[in-house]
Order: structure tokens, then sequence, then C-alpha cells
């Protein structure tokens, strides 16, 4: 018997094979990364930090730190405090005093800042959503990109980002900074989006969410 032969004679032997039994036991223990649910915040925070992402954070208390908090990662990055701003209501109640805020982004935006739907710890991924309040193009055309994002709104796998309520025209997700090795398998940050990512976790509420 020839080696095709004895593959080929295992597989039509399922004599001692329970085929159903097998097949629960790999749908009832999915292959996934070991995430820590009761630490969900360190598991993404740990994402955040790996190579692969090179991504930076802050942790604020409430949405009132929100600015100071971005004031400073511009000034530390030698930047102006001049702020691409999308029109939500909850960042309009801060006080930006001190910031040359626009909502249109140029081509070479130095600084967008957005709210992340949901993140995930499993890939230190961020999920967005696109609206009139949360228009996409900005996150792309920026250098630094600062992104808002709940520590209650972090999951711990990637099957339970799905959006609960009703859908957005689209969302997109986002997994670190931008770039490349497609040129002479040198690694090129910012190739095709933002160069920098800074994720601030915010530990308190959006204000008036339960109206919302």
């Amino acid at each position: 018997m020839n080696a095709r032969e004895a593959i080929l004679g295992r597989l039509k032997d399922d004599s001692d094979i329970d085929i159903a039994a097998e097949a629960a036991a790999l749908l009832g223990t999915p292959e996934r990364p070991a995430v820590d649910v009761a630490h969900v915040e360190a598991e993404f925070l740990a994402r955040l930090a790996l190579p692969s992402v090179s991504a930076s954070h802050d942790v604020i208390e409430t949405i009132s730190d929100l600015p100071a908090t971005v004031a400073r990662y511009l000034d530390a990055q030698g930047e102006a405090r001049a702020l691409c701003l999308p029109p939500d209501p909850r960042l309009a109640g801060c006080d930006w005093s001190g910031f040359a805020l626009h909502q249109d982004a140029a081509p070479d935006e130095a600084a967008t800042l957005a709210i992340a739907r949901k993140g995930i710890a499993e890939t230190g991924s961020l999920v967005f959503e696109t609206s009139p309040q949360a228009p996409m193009l900005p996150n792309f055309l920026t250098l630094h990109h600062l992104v808002l994002l709940r520590v209650a709104d972090i999951v711990p796998w990637l099957e339970e980002a799905p959006l609960a309520g009703p859908q957005p025209r689209a969302h997109y997700w986002i997994t670190g900074v931008s770039g490349t090795t497609d040129i002479e398998g040198t690694y090129v940050r910012g190739a095709h989006g933002p160069r920098f990512l800074h994720v601030i976790l915010l530990r308190g509420d959006f204000p008036h969410m339960s109206e919302q």
C-alpha cells in the first residue's frame, strides 16, 4: 500500500471516528487568541503597543478632560493646536478655546479627532461608522489620527463587534497606523493614511448618553 492509498483508506474508514462529536467539539471551542475578559482594557492596550499596530494612548476620566489631552499630544508632537473636528454633538460641549477647529480635512491635514464605535481587545482594532456627524475622509487624510473610545465600548473578540440598533450606511475598521512594504521590501509608515494613531480612552460616559 502506497501513501496515497493509505490516506484514502483512512478517509473512508470512519469506524473509530465520531464525526458529529468531533464537529461539535470544534464548534464548542473556536480557535481565537486568548483574551482575559476580566481585563479587556489592559488586553486592548497591550495590542495597541504591538509593533504591528504601533499606537500610543492616553486615558481620561471625563469628556471635559479631552481638550487638554489633545493639546498635550499636539504640543509633544510639535504640531499647532489645529484640529479637524467632526460635527458630533458629543464633542460640542468641550471647551476648545485655544484650538483652531475646522470640519473639512485638507489633503495634508495634520490632526483629526474621531470617535470609535467599538474597540476589539483581540486585535487592537477600532470600529468606526459613517454618518453626517462622522465623516470618513478626514480619518484617512490626516497625519495624526486621534481617536476617542469609551472603555465601556471595548469588547474581547471580533465576534462581539457587530453594532446594536440601526445600522449606519457603512462602517470600517482600523488596526494601527498605515504602512506598506511595497517598495523594495522597506517598511514605509503612513503610506496610505495616518502615520500616527493615538487612542484616548474615556472611562466615563458621554453627556446625556442615556437620552441619545
